[in-house]
């Protein structure tokens, strides 16, 4: 490397398998077997986590439930439960902020920590990692672990964290570097999806030993921007500011169980959906400009229908072009297998403008502000439109990758 020596900066702590962990620790009677979180209670759905007794038997995320099944016939099977997965989060973060700061929740299993310049010993660093750990099965439990990794940056520090689960802890410093990082394979590094392994194949880096070794014109090229200097800048130990982001969009989506695959009750489910985002929206402060429906039949495969409107944030516009919408789809008769829409083409309600020749209705607003208050305090049944009713029970709150959901918005 040609840099000067870095010091270790960024600590990173990833819960192990973390909603599969919850349900263990929450039910006693699930402990050291193997368990599946699946969103629906349907054998066409998917694993979106595994205890570590199922990934043993080689049962992952995305394994298929009657996949899981046909490989370990008593696996535990579990509806998953976002609002106690929320719940959890912030008692764990609590946990970790006792020990260092948090300088930042990535995803509902996922933070880091910047290290203090004079807490960069690497005795001192595996004695906090274990007061982490201890502080949390003083205060939470055994079944809940994390592993930590803790590096000259963050993007390292999170590499470092997955390199020793579960339940590890492990340190790379700048002078381990590139050598440290061989063991991996290339789909281990953060960024790396399935579509981007291809492409750095198709540019002769095989392995990440050859991704190390490659020059930054060669990331560069391999990414197609400036993401594969970015790479080549962690890789090395720099750290490397986050470009800035905005929302644009907000959606939900549902994989409908059995008894909700007919067209009148998958649409009820739709409304849903329309009238949870449009909560989102407002809470957000946001305004919408395009709505999108998205549906996948039983045989028929996909199909998408798009509308652009004024900018809105109003629940009962978006509800009447769902609706619209949903009245030109093919195959009327066909059972619906998942739906899920999208509000975009996003703008800041303070930095919009309406239009001087169209005339707005005030009650609207109010009538808004007025359900979103009912359903804050007293539960989205409350009070909600009518196109959803019958079917207020089904998509429940549901957690994506880098968003934690809030319960009293999102929750049902």
């Amino acid at each position: 490397m040609n840099f000067m020596k870095l010091p270790l900066t960024a600590l990173f702590v990833d819960f192990d398998a973390y909603f599969a962990s919850v349900e263990q620790h929450f039910r006693p009677e699930f402990r050291g077997k193997p368990l599946a979180v699946a969103p629906v209670m349907a054998e066409s759905s998917c694993c979106i986590a595994a205890s570590y007794e199922a990934k043993a038997l080689g049962i992952s995320t995305g394994t298929p439930v009657h996949e899981a099944r046909r490989i370990c016939p008593h696996i535990a099977i579990v509806e998953a439960r976002p609002a106690i997965y929320v719940e959890m989060h912030h008692r764990l973060v609590a946990c970790v902020e006792d020990c260092i700061h948090v300088e930042q929740v990535l995803s509902i299993d996922e933070m880091w920590c910047w290290l203090p310049t004079n807490w960069r010993e690497t005795d001192f660093l595996y004695q906090l990692a274990e007061k982490i750990k201890q502080r949390i099965e003083d205060e939470v439990g055994p079944w809940i672990r994390c592993s930590i990794g803790m590096a000259p940056n963050r993007w390292l520090a999170k590499m470092a964290s997955k390199m020793r689960k579960p339940n590890g802890t492990f340190i790379i410093q700048h002078d381990d570097l590139p050598e440290v990082l061989y063991e991996l394979d290339l789909r281990d590094l953060h960024g790396v999806g399935s579509s981007m392994e291809l492409r750095l194949h198709a540019h002769g880096l095989h392995s990440v030993e050859r991704l190390c070794h490659a020059s930054q014109q060669q990331l560069h090229s391999a990414w197609g921007s400036i993401e594969g200097d970015r790479i080549w800048m962690q890789l090395r130990g720099q750290e490397v500011s986050d470009r800035p982001t905005r929302k644009r969009s907000i959606g939900h989506s549902h994989v409908l169980g059995p008894d909700s695959r007919p067209a009148t009750k998958a649409e009820a489910v739709m409304h849903k959906l329309t009238q949870k985002a449009g909560q989102r929206l407002r809470h957000y402060g946001l305004l919408a400009g395009q709505i999108q429906l998205n549906l996948q039949f039983v045989s028929s495969g996909y199909w998408s229908i798009d509308q652009r409107f004024d900018p809105s944030d109003d629940s009962l516009l978006f509800a009447r072009l769902q609706r619209y919408l949903w009245r030109q789809r093919p195959h009327p008769n066909e059972p619906i297998l998942k739906v899920s829409m999208v509000l975009s083409r996003l703008t800041e309600a303070g930095n919009f403008t309406p239009s001087l020749f169209k005339k707005t209705d005030p009650n609207r607003h109010q009538l808004n502000h007025a359900m979103d208050q009912l359903t804050q305090k007293f539960g989205r049944q409350a009070a909600y439109l009518g196109g959803a009713h019958g079917q207020m029970q089904a998509a429940p709150m549901r957690i994506s990758f880098g968003h934690i959901p809030e319960v009293t918005i999102e929750g049902d």
